[in-house]
């Protein structure tokens, strides 16, 4: 949203992409109705200036918006308008507990996978 000192309106305001964006991504004033893949569950969700991301019951991180500085995830900085999971978590063995967007950037509490438990063998 933007308005000019003065105004009392706020209106609308749309990101056209820069030259080195590969898509077009909307600001959107109002919130906005969206499907996750597979029907899933949320446990936790936060917003930055212009990224979201949720954490699902399962322990995965979905991601969406603009990623120009690589907060989304995905190890680029593409953009999107529809979640995508966030493989590197998924691929490491990491379970996402938590999310906390900041204005470029995203913090993710995660749980490292429980192996066994150490069984050393004593000498005999």
């Amino acid at each position: 949203l933007s308005s000019s000192p003065g105004d009392t309106g706020l209106t609308t305001r749309w990101e056209q992409p820069a030259a080195e964006d590969t898509g077009f991504i909307s600001i959107q004033a109002f919130p906005a109705l969206l499907d996750l893949p597979q029907d899933l569950e949320v446990s936790s969700v936060s917003c930055g200036s212009r990224h979201t991301a949720v954490v699902t019951r399962g322990g995965e991180l979905y991601t969406w918006g603009w990623g120009k500085y690589g907060q989304l995830g995905h190890e680029d900085n593409t953009s999107s308008d529809q979640p995508r999971r966030v493989q590197r978590l998924v691929s490491e063995g990491l379970r996402a507990e938590e999310v906390v967007c900041g204005p470029w950037t995203t913090y993710v509490c995660v749980m490292e996978p429980q192996g066994p438990p150490n069984t050393t063998a004593a000498p005999t």
